[in-house]
């Protein structure tokens, strides 16, 4: 199995990354495979919905999101870490997440998605919970901890020395594990749950 983590934060070795970091340790005790992106210094533009990906399968723009495109398909589960801004995610990382979710086109259903946030104070809850729209939008669980998975700190020292915070990375990344391995014996036992054709609404006629 396999986990794709996402570093939104400009700085590779941050807050942001101290969390993605305490939750590898927990994935390679699972038997779980990791690869980290880092997506927060990358000049990454946001989706001008040209529709092109509809025709051609991929992004017109043809940077960091169509080369972490097949690497989201084959994976098992996806972690996504930001800092706050302004009570926000990181805009980079939204830019990619918007463009990556948008012009891939494969079945994400029971993907196992977690959100990750990382602040010096305050903004953590409204990032977390716009982070995680993108899973639920997509059919794929959210895998939770012991609380929101948030860590403190305005630089990876600072962030290590958070105990519930980490605490906090480590049950996330335990539960996450459990949740993709348990979804898999499903998968094979059972199968997917099946679809209905789409039904698109327009609310202006």
């Amino acid at each position: 199995m396999k986990v794709l983590l996402i570093n939104g934060s400009p700085h590779a070795k941050g807050s942001t990354y101290t969390a993605l970091n305490e939750m590898e340790k927990i994935f390679a005790e699972n038997g779980i495979e990791t690869e980290l992106v880092h997506v927060g210094n990358q000049d990454i533009r946001g989706c001008i919905a040209c529709g092109s990906c509809k025709k051609t399968g991929k992004c017109a723009f043809d940077d960091l999101v169509n080369e972490t495109a097949e690497k989201f398909k084959e994976c098992d589960g996806l972690v996504v870490g930001s800092p706050v801004y302004y009570a926000s995610a990181n805009a980079t990382v939204i830019a990619f997440l918007d463009r990556l979710f948008y012009s891939t086109h494969f079945d994400k259903t029971m993907k196992v998605g977690a959100s990750v946030v990382s602040a010096r104070r305050g903004g953590l809850s409204a990032t977390f919970d716009e982070l995680n729209k993108y899973f639920t939008i997509s059919g794929m669980p959210v895998a939770s901890s012991q609380y929101w998975n948030s860590i403190h700190g305005n630089n990876a020292d600072e962030a290590l020395k958070d105990r519930e915070g980490l605490q906090v990375m480590r049950t996330l990344a335990g539960n996450m594990s459990f949740l993709m391995k348990s979804i898999a014996l499903g998968k094979k036992e059972y199968g997917l749950p099946e679809k209905e054709e789409k039904e698109w609404t327009n609310f202006i006629r």
